[in-house]
């Protein structure tokens, strides 16, 4: 299992656009990919929507990117990059 930091970079947050993006994105990999708020533990399974969206995740919102499985290194590099570029938002 790998793990990563991240945070929420574009100004609208983890809204539904956003969401729709990393959940079309990790749907493409095999891997478990979960997000966890550090600041209230609240748990998300990156490849459904309604998970992602009970996140809550407004910009400056850190997150920990936990990934399990065959093809994890690819899914962590693809999701953390995702946030890096603010879902193309900034």
């Amino acid at each position: 299992m790998l793990e990563s930091k991240i945070k929420v970079v574009n100004p609208l947050g983890l809204h539904a656009r956003a969401a729709a993006q990393l959940v079309r994105l990790a749907s493409g990999f095999k891997s478990r990919i979960k997000l966890r708020r550090i600041d209230n533990a609240v748990i998300a399974d990156a490849k459904s929507i309604l998970s992602v969206l009970t996140l809550a995740a407004s910009k400056g919102t850190r997150l920990k990117l936990e990934v399990e499985g065959e093809d994890e290194q690819e899914a962590l590099q693809a999701v953390e990059e995702i946030f890096v570029n603010g879902f193309d938002e900034i």
